[in-house]
């Protein structure tokens, strides 16, 4: 992808959507697949990956690092290390991506030692890293904070029991694979339980470590030695974010669908209160069919930690509350700024009003087309969906945020009928 900050995705309504969409593998879990391959030598295969920008940006980060990869053929990715790794993820990729700080738990585990630029992504609230430092401290290590750049040293990181005060999920990440080669046992109490950590705990065991209470709020590895790890080939698990995103692209045009390669069980709260709007699912081969209401019905609907509904899902529900007949309020327990996109669901004539951690969206029966700005990655596919929702042509600008995290949305929405095109 060559994306630039001055593209944009121009959508016109086009009336319901039809047909099938195949839904690639999850960015939340590959990029950390990606980074993971840090940890032992050898050539490792990951299927199922999603041509996007931050796919290409983590790979800039490793081979820095010392991780070569190559894509073969679509959707497949060949990650080489060759055991020659330096120990420093530099300021100018490490800003472009928030998920590299997801090496800091492999490098300090495999080299003893880290140095890492504070990392970049989306700007929506504080992100702090607090958890991922105490808990490394725990077990063992010492952090040094200066210039921009956090270094870390412990020649062997030790078992600890940690306990989270909120399951974060990149803490949990970063714990779990520094835990990998530590002496001794480690535990994780609070620990997020994403699809995206069970896939990386399947990863991990594949591998060759030692990793118990998968699937739940704790979890338990027992260290191994530093060459007891080998390469292996996995399959990523499917985008829940961008199933959504079709999923709510049916929803607004008054569509049917059906929708591929995902996993319903990894949705099953959000795929409820999608039924409860009036959204009609039924289970197909691979997937999900939905059927759209004539309009759509509000709720009332509140962010938490998994298996609740995710920050990410939410610019998709208010876009369509946006058009919902009824009142609906949405509340934001997890990240403060997550709001930002209202504005621009302002202009194409969306009624939501903004307090605090909640938005009350008072639902109208179309939207208007107008100029509107992706401000991150999952507000600018939001934008794409009213678009969808809107009489007349919606200009999205800022699109580049689109693509760090979906598989040609506009391609995928095209084939079904869509009014969209990438200018």
């Amino acid at each position: 992808m060559n994306a630039t900050p001055t593209d944009t995705i121009v959508v016109r309504n086009s009336g319901a959507l039809g047909g099938t969409v195949d839904v690639p593998g999850a960015k939340n879990s590959v990029l950390k697949l990606m980074a993971t391959t840090i940890l032992t030598d050898g050539t490792f295969e990951l299927t199922n990956v999603p041509d996007i920008v931050d796919v290409a940006i983590m790979g800039e980060l490793l081979a820095a690092i010392g991780v070569e990869m190559i894509r073969p053929e679509p959707g497949t990715l060949l990650l080489t290390n060759s055991g020659d790794i330096t120990p420093v993820a530099p300021y100018e990729l490490v800003e472009k991506i928030r998920a590299s700080i997801n090496v800091l738990g492999p490098l300090l585990t495999r080299c003893g030692e880290v140095r890492l630029s504070m990392p970049g992504g989306d700007d929506f609230g504080s992100r702090p890293i607090d958890m991922h430092v105490s808990g490394l401290e725990d077990m063992g290590a010492q952090f040094k904070f200066s210039h921009g750049y956090l270094e870390a040293r412990c020649e062997r990181l030790h078992g600890a029991d940690i306990i989270f005060d909120f399951p974060s999920v990149g803490a949990t990440e970063n714990l779990l694979t520094a835990a990998v080669f530590a002496d001794g046992r480690t535990t994780i109490d609070n620990a997020a339980r994403e699809p995206e950590i069970t896939d990386l705990c399947n990863f991990l065991v594949a591998m060759g470590a030692d990793i118990s209470g998968i699937g739940t709020s704790k979890l338990t590895v027992v260290g191994v030695e530093r060459d007891a790890l080998r390469p292996v080939r996995h399959h990523t698990v499917p985008d829940r974010i961008q199933a959504a995103t079709y999923l709510a692209a049916a929803a607004v045009s008054q569509g049917e669908l059906d929708v591929r390669g995902i996993r319903p069980t990894d949705m099953t709260m959000l795929l409820d209160r999608f039924t409860d709007m009036g959204l009609e699912l039924t289970d197909i081969d691979d997937g999900l069919h939905v059927r759209a209401p004539e309009r759509l019905r509000s709720i009332d609907i509140a962010t938490l930690p998994y298996p609740g509904i995710a920050t990410d899902y939410k610019p998709l529900i208010i876009t369509m509350l946006a058009v919902a007949d009824g009142v609906g309020i949405v509340t934001e327990n997890l990240y403060p700024g997550r709001f930002r996109y209202v504005e621009e669901l302002q202009r194409l004539g969306a009624d939501v009003t903004t307090t605090g951690h909640h938005a009350v969206v008072r639902g109208v029966p179309r939207l208007s087309g107008a100029p509107v700005k992706a401000h991150d990655i999952r507000a600018g596919a939001a934008m794409v969906v009213a678009g969808l929702a809107a009489e007349g042509e919606t200009t999205i600008s800022g699109v580049h945020h689109i693509d760090r995290g979906y598989d040609d949305l506009v391609g995928r929405l095209r084939a079904v009928g869509a009014g969209i095109e990438r200018c």
